[in-house]
């Protein structure tokens, strides 16, 4: 389809003179929803997606499986990634296969991005097995834009050479011009899993970069420029004043040997305040510092896991807002995972803004809480959202654990 732009520069004329509405930037868009077939925990369920998620679910449901879905994309797209090297760092294909599969041994992928308006502006759609030999192997890739095929594989060329299903056209440049930005917003998505301690260790730099468990956190801060990272540690500050009231400011310094420190101001007896480097904050703050820094960040998606950690109960039930506040101009998508009933009690979280992973004899279900007429009604009835969920996936032989104490 031949597309140009009107002289006015507003909506796309294509070639039989019909108006088209304008690509969507990729900045602007997001996962609108995610369709998964023998995944891990997962046998099959489909789910629409909004700006900010909420997972939740028992041990061992499979929230992180959940959002290794996003993350196994964006390690097709990745510097030294790739399709075949994803599979490979999980195990291989009969590792990520759900041990529920029967009848389908394929394993199936589907995503659309888009936004509110144009939910399912791109749709990408990857299904594989392994062969033979247990080699994955690509059993079909398919690519459309607004409905319309962009690629559909295998195609002529496949069936010619079957060696070209080791790889996806999605991770290939010199065939992914049709679809690059699918490509690039993949390779956009950030997964963080701040660990205290590394960001306290002197030598967390070495060999390390955007590493998601915080390794070379003060690093990623010391290379934004000043004035961008003056803007978010401002943001950050005012957002951290919810759990830590005595945080006045928040600057990077390096030592002697360049090595960036972040220092913070505290309010004190003594009339200038007292300061207090990254070695000194709590395992609390400092993830909340990784947290907000990921969240200020006007990248794609986000994939954080379980934020509450190392926090007390009523800081946690301020981690939402928290969030919103720094996000405010960012509209950055957030995906989290969580056990904690006071991160969900909060007031602004909606209905599909919640999903709940209950294991299952077949494998864990996914399902919106907005889906769920039962929780609806609770909710209603004004029953705290936390208080719901904590009874929906709370382990129900979790007393026994008591017996293999002594």
């Amino acid at each position: 389809m031949t597309i140009s732009r009107n002289s006015e520069g507003g909506c796309m004329i294509d070639a039989k003179g019909e108006s088209v509405s304008e690509p969507l930037e990729r900045k602007s868009m997001r996962f609108t929803s995610l369709q998964v077939g023998n995944w891990r925990n997962f046998t099959s369920f489909s789910v629409d997606l909004q700006q900010r998620m909420f997972l939740v679910g028992p041990n061992a449901a499979g929230k992180s499986n959940f959002l290794d879905c996003f993350r196994f994309l964006a390690e097709i797209v990745s510097v030294g990634g790739g399709f075949e090297a994803a599979v490979a760092r999980r195990g291989g294909v009969s590792m990520i296969r759900s041990f529920a599969a029967r009848r389908y041994p394929s394993i199936s992928l589907k995503v659309t991005l888009g936004n509110d308006a144009i939910p399912n502006e791109w749709m990408y759609e990857l299904k594989f097995k392994q062969d033979n030999n247990r080699r994955p192997i690509i059993e079909s890739e398919i690519v459309k834009y607004r409905g319309k095929d962009v690629l559909r594989r295998p195609d002529a060329g496949d069936r010619d050479d079957a060696e070209r299903l080791r790889q996806t056209h999605l991770e290939q440049v010199n065939v992914n011009r049709k679809f690059r930005t699918v490509a690039e917003f993949f390779a956009s998505l950030s997964y963080m899993h701040i660990v205290p301690q590394l960001v306290r260790e002197p030598d967390r730099s070495v060999g390390k970069k955007n590493d998601p468990f915080g390794g070379d956190f003060l690093e990623q801060i010391a290379r934004t420029p000043k004035a961008t990272r003056d803007s978010r540690l401002r943001k950050i500050v005012d957002a951290l004043k919810v759990a830590v009231p005595q945080l006045q400011t928040l600057e990077l310094q390096p030592d002697i040997r360049g090595v960036p420190h972040l220092r913070g101001k505290y309010q004190h007896w003594r009339p200038n305040g007292a300061w207090q480097t990254e070695d000194h904050f709590s395992d609390g703050t400092l993830r909340l510092l990784g947290l907000l820094w990921a969240v200020a960040d006007s990248k794609g998606p986000l994939l954080l896991e379980e934020p509450e950690l190392s926090l007390h109960p009523e800081v946690v039930r301020y981690i939402p807002q928290m969030f919103a506040r720094v996000q405010r101009r960012s509209a950055r998508q957030i995906l989290v995972s969580s056990h904690s009933p006071e991160i969900l009690n909060d007031s602004g979280i909606g209905s599909d803004e919640v999903l709940a992973l209950i294991p299952e004899a077949e494998g864990t279900t996914v399902t919106a809480l907005s889906d769920r007429t039962d929780l609806q009604t609770m909710r209603e009835a004004g029953v705290p959202l936390g208080d719901i969920l904590k009874e929906l996936t709370a382990p129900e032989e979790a007393g026994q654990l008591s017996f293999f104490v002594g």
